[in-house]
């Protein structure tokens, strides 16, 4: 049964990344991912809520693997940084790379911290 719930949360996490990047896309014209980064730091602050928290395993596996799994989105943070690379613009590319990264961690540990 948990694998079926982790297969419809993610299914739902996915929808709501969707939803997230048409939102920010809207409101954002820039050569710069800030949908991706959105949903990236905003997936690991609540994925680090979660484990601070203490969830039980089901939980972090309904929760954290399927729908976090399926709203957050690594494979699309390193196209957009391979497609500014290609498109030449090294200094976009280094920054979403970075920037990406950083404040991942930087929100997980945020999380992590406010529920311990």
């Amino acid at each position: 049964m948990t694998v079926v719930l982790m297969a419809l949360a993610g299914g739902l996490g996915a929808a709501c990344r969707s939803l997230v990047d048409v939102e920010v896309g809207r409101r954002t014209s820039s050569r710069l991912p800030w949908a991706t980064f959105a949903v990236n730091v905003t997936g690991s602050f609540a994925l680090g809520l979660l484990v601070g928290a203490a969830a039980g395993s089901d939980v972090l596996l309904v929760v954290g693997t399927g729908f976090l799994g399926g709203y957050t989105t690594f494979s699309s943070a390193s196209l957009e940084a391979a497609r500014a690379l290609v498109e030449h613009r090294r200094a976009d590319a280094a920054a979403i790379a970075v920037a990406m990264a950083a404040a991942c961690v930087a929100a997980a540990s945020l999380g992590v911290v406010l529920t311990r």
